[in-house]
Order: structure tokens, then sequence, then C-alpha cells
């Protein structure tokens, strides 16, 4: 499943963060990629063991956690990951598709990937992020603040900037349900209880889809 989540950051925050960004250190990203992903990496990453990294870090991942349609879609059990990345004039990230298994204090699958947005569409030219499906691919390319979800096991590349800054906060989740087909019963069933408690209350109905879906949860749910 494939979404867009909408101001999980204010517009405020976003600009504190990018005015943050500008007095950071930056490294080369091939630093993070695979022996394979290396050959097609070409962007720059903030370092991560410094007070800014894990300052902007922890705040990317509060702002996530506490956002409803990111909780009840992706169910993260960690996330984990988090990289702020920029894009100059000629980089890119060409085809790939991320590491199924990722270590950071300790050893995490890689279930669901998110682009947070962190560059306003008008402040940069290129640089669409682009997932590919088995016969078609679409380019998103949305505002700052805004996050784009999708599967870690997606083929998935960033155009070429052609002018100006592409500025963004890349990471990983470890699901609570491993399986994205289940996430997805899952995530119907919770937007159809919660219409059925705005028109109607807590009703017969809501009682046994919410049952369901407590004991897909504990048949499905990886501890």
């Amino acid at each position: 499943m494939i979404f867009s989540i909408p101001n999980v950051l204010t517009i405020q925050e976003v600009e504190k963060i990018t005015t943050s960004l500008a007095e950071g250190e930056f490294v080369d990203g091939k630093l993070t990629a695979g022996w394979h992903a290396k050959l097609v990496k070409n962007n720059q990453q903030l370092k991560k063991q410094t007070t800014l990294g894990k300052q902007l870090t922890e705040q990317i991942k509060s702002a996530l956690y506490r956002n409803s349609l990111f909780q009840t879609a992706v169910r993260p059990k960690s996330i984990h990951s988090i990289l702020l990345s920029r894009y100059e004039v000629n980089m890119s990230y060409d085809s790939h598709v991320d590491n199924a298994l990722m270590k950071n204090s300790q050893m995490w699958r890689s279930d669901v990937s998110f682009t947070l947005f962190l560059s306003f569409p008008s402040e940069y030219e290129g640089g669409e992020l682009v997932i590919e499906g088995a016969d078609d691919e679409k380019a998103y390319k949305l505002e700052a603040g805004c996050a784009i979800v999708y599967p870690s096991t997606t083929l998935h590349r960033v155009n070429p900037v052609t002018e100006g800054t592409r500025l963004v906060a890349v990471g990983w989740v470890q699901s609570f349900i491993r399986d994205p087909s289940d996430r997805e019963i899952l995530f119907d069933l919770e937007t159809a209880r919660r219409v059925i408690f705005t028109k109607e209350g807590k009703t017969a109905e809501f009682d046994l889809i919410s049952k369901s879906i407590a004991n897909l949860i504990r048949k499905w749910a990886d501890v």
C-alpha cells in the first residue's frame, strides 16, 4: 500500500529543521548504501552521530508516532535508520531496492519505507521520487512537511535534481504486522470501524469489527 500523509510536520517545524540543516555537516551518501546501491547513489547525508543529527532524528520519529494515519496504516514496531538527505544539482539515486535488514542500535527488518519532504516543490526542479510497479511507475514530489509511505520491497529511484536543492528525511519501519496484505486488511477494517462510529456511535456492528481487529492483531502480530 502506497499512501501520502499531509502535514506530518508543520511549516514552522520544517523551517526550523531546514535552518538547522544549513549549518549541519553532510557526508557522502554512499557511506550508508549497500555494495550495489553505491553504484547508483549520488547524494549527501547529515552526519548521524552528532547532536544535531540525533535531535532531528528524534523530532521526526515523534512526529510520525503521533500521526494517526501513520499509526493505523503502518503499525510501527520500530522507526529506525532515519537519514537526512540533501540532493544538489545533478545528484540522483537510480533504481534500487532497500536493504531487507538494517542495523541501528540493533538489527531491524525494513517492512515500510518513507520519504518526508523538507523542501517545497518550488525550491527545486527534478528530484521526484519514482516508485516502480510491475507495469507502470508513479512520481511523487510533495509539499514540505508531507510524507510518502511505501513498501520497502519496491524498486524506486530519485530523479536527477536539475535546479535548486532537495532536502528530505528518509527512514524505515519494522511493523508489528509483517505481511503488507494483512496490514491493508487491518487498515480497511479500522477505516470502516471509524466511519460506523462517526455515523452511528458504538453499535453492535462496531463491536464486531473491533473484535475482529483485535483478534487479527493477536493472530498476526510480530512481537
